[in-house]
C-alpha cells in the first residue's frame, strides 16, 4: 500500500505558505512566463521538424496540437489554484494518485523540461550562427553541431548551444526575476515573415499538400505539441507567486489564449515557409524560418528574424530551466531525491546546486544530440504528463469535493476524458524509437525509486515531525 500513499493537502499548503523561496511573481509575470515558453520554440525551431513530416499541412498539425493542449490547460488551472505548491503535476499526483504515480510523473517531467532546454539551445545556436554568417563570421564546423547532425560534415560538439545553457544557468542560480517581454520582438518577426514570404510563394511546392498523408499530419502534431507546453512551467512557480489562487489560473489561461492567437499567425508562417522551400529541405535544420527567407533572397529580413530568435529564445530556455529546477526541488523536499537537491542558497534564495547540476547535464545533451531526436523525446513525456493531470483532476473532485477552488475546470468529466484521449492519440503517432527511449528512461526511474526513493520518502515516516533542507517548514506527515 505504500506505493499509493498520498500527501496530506493541508500539510502541503502549510509547507508552501512558509517556503524559503521568494514570493515575487504576479499574474502579469506569470502570463509573460507562459508566453515566453510557448512562443519561441514552435515558431522558430520546430517549424522545420514538423514540415518534414506534414509538408504544407503543418498548419493542420498546429490546430490538432492546440486542441489537445487546451483540454489539459483547464485541468492545470484548477489544480494550480487549489494546491498552489511547487512541483506542478508531480505535486498534484502525489495528493491524488499516490507516491508511485507521483514519482513516475516527476521523473517524466525532469526529462520533459531538461530536453526542452536542450532542444531550444540547439535552435538558438542555429539562429546565432545564421546571424553571424550575415556579418561574414563563421565558427569551426566541428563546434557548430552535435555528432552526425550535419550530413557530409564532421561535427563533434555544439559549442554555442552549450554556452547559452551555461549563461542561463548562471542567471537562474543568482535569482534573476523571470521576464518575457523580449518576446514582443518575436511577435513582430512572425508578422514580418508572413508579409515578406507571401510574395515569394512557389505553388509547385504545394502540389502535395499532405506528402505523407494524415499519418504525417498527426505525427507532426505529436511533435508540434511541444510548441504549446509553456503553461506547464507556470504552475511550477506556485510557491513564488504573491497571490497564487488568483494569479495562477490567470497566468495559465491568459498565456495559452495569447499564444493561441499567435499560432493562428504561426499556421500562416508554416504555410508560407513550406511554400517557399520544399519541406524535405528542412530536415534537422535548426533555423528553418530564416533559412526559408534566405532561399527567397530576403537576406536582410532573415537577419532580422535571426536577431529576434536569438533574443527571444533566451527566455524560453530560462523558463524551461526554471520549471525543471522547481520540480526537482519539490521531489527532494519530499525525500524522493537527495536532500542536497532542495537546499536553498542563503544569499540568492534559489536551489543553487540543483540549478547548476541540471544546467551542465542538459547543456551537454544539447551539444551532443541532434535536434530531431530531442523533439520527439520531449513530447512523449509531455503528453504522458498532461494525461495524468487530466485524470488527477477527476480524482481530486471525488476525494475532496468541498476543497476551496478559485477556478473549476468546466465540462468535467467530458473535458478530462477528451484530454486523455487526445494525448494518447498523439502519443500513438510518435516513432517506435521514441517509445523505446522513453521506456528506458522509465525503467531507470523505477530502479531509483525502489532502491532509494521509497525508503527515504517522508511519507515513509508516519507520525514523525520532519524538516527538509531548503524548506523553512516543519510538518507532520501521515500515511
Amino acid at each position: 500500500m505504500s506505493l499509493f500513499r498520498k500527501k496530506n493537502i493541508e500539510h502541503m499548503l502549510a509547507s508552501a505558505h512558509s517556503t524559503s523561496l521568494k514570493k515575487t511573481l504576479g499574474a502579469l509575470d506569470l502570463t509573460f512566463l507562459g508566453i515566453g515558453a510557448i512562443v519561441g520554440t514552435g515558431i522558430f525551431v520546430l517549424t522545420g521538424t514538423g514540415a518534414v513530416q506534414a509538408g504544407p499541412a503543418l498548419m493542420i498539425s498546429f490546430i490538432v496540437a492546440a486542441i489537445a493542449c487546451c483540454f489539459a490547460a483547464l485541468a492545470y488551472a484548477e489544480f494550480s489554484s487549489t494546491i498552489p505548491v511547487a512541483g506542478s503535476i508531480y505535486t498534484y499526483s502525489y495528493a491524488t494518485l499516490g507516491e508511485l504515480a507521483a514519482w513516475i510523473i516527476g521523473w517524466d517531467l525532469m526529462l520533459e523540461y531538461g530536453l526542452a532546454t536542450s532542444a531550444v539551445s540547439v535552435g538558438w545556436s542555429g539562429y546565432l550562427q545564421s546571424l553571424l554568417s550575415g556579418f561574414g563570421i563563421s565558427l569551426p564546423t566541428a563546434l557548430t553541431a552535435a555528432p552526425g547532425a550535419l550530413p557530409g560534415h564532421l561535427t563533434y560538439f555544439n559549442l554555442p548551444a552549450f554556452l547559452v545553457m551555461m549563461a542561463i544557468t548562471a542567471l537562474l542560480s543568482l535569482g534573476v526575476k523571470e521576464s518575457t517581454r523580449v518576446n514582443n520582438i518575436m511577435e513582430v518577426t512572425v508578422v514580418l515573415v508572413i508579409a515578406v514570404g507571401v510574395f515569394h510563394v512557389k505553388p509547385a511546392n504545394w502540389q502535395s499538400f499532405m506528402p505523407n498523408g494524415w499519418s504525417g499530419v498527426f505525427g507532426a502534431a505529436a511533435v508540434m505539441f511541444f510548441a504549446f507546453i509553456g503553461f506547464d512551467s507556470v504552475s511550477s512557480a506556485a510557491e513564488e507567486v504573491k497571490n497564487p489562487k488568483r494569479d495562477l489560473p490567470i497566468g495559465i489561461i491568459s498565456s495559452l489564449a495569447v499564444c493561441a492567437v499567435l499560432y493562428v499567425a504561426v499556421a500562416a508562417v508554416a504555410a508560407v515557409v513550406t511554400d517557399i522551400v520544399p519541406s524535405a529541405q528542412f530536415a534537422n535544420n535548426p533555423h528553418p524560418v530564416s533559412f526559408a527567407l534566405q532561399v527567397a533572397g530576403q537576406n536582410w529580413v532573415a537577419g532580422f528574424i535571426d536577431l529576434g530568435a536569438v533574443l527571444g529564445m533566451l527566455t524560453v530556455i530560462l523558463v524551461m530551466s526554471y520549471g525543471q529546477t522547481r520540480i526537482i526541488y519539490a521531489m527532494s523536499r519530499d525525500g524522493l531525491l537527495p536532500a542536497k537537491l532542495s537546499k536553498v542558497h542563503p544569499r540568492f534564495s534559489t536551489p543553487f546546486f540543483t540549478t547548476w547540476l541540471v544546467g551542465i547535464f542538459f547543456g551537454l545533451i544539447g551539444a551532443l544530440v541532434p535536434l530531431n531526436v530531442l523533439a520527439e523525446l520531449i513530447n512523449i513525456g509531455t503528453l504522458a504528463a498532461f494525461s495524468m493531470v487530466s485524470i488527477a483532476v477527476l480524482i481530486l473532485r471525488r476525494m475532496h469535493p468541498d476543497l476551496p477552488r478559485a477556478f473549476r475546470c468546466p465540462g468535467v468529466p467530458v473535458v478530462s476524458v477528451l484530454a486523455v484521449a487526445s494525448c494518447l492519440f498523439l502519443m500513438a503517432n510518435l516513432q517506435a524509437m521514441t517509445w523505446i527511449a522513453f521506456g528506458v528512461w522509465l525503467v531507470i526511474g523505477l530502479a531509483i525509486y525502489f532502491l532509494y526513493s521509497r525508503r527515504h520518502a517522508l511519507l515513509g515516516r508516519p507520525g514523525a515531525e520532519v524538516s527538509r533542507a531548503g524548506s523553512a517548514t516543519r510538518e507532520t506527515v501521515t500515511n
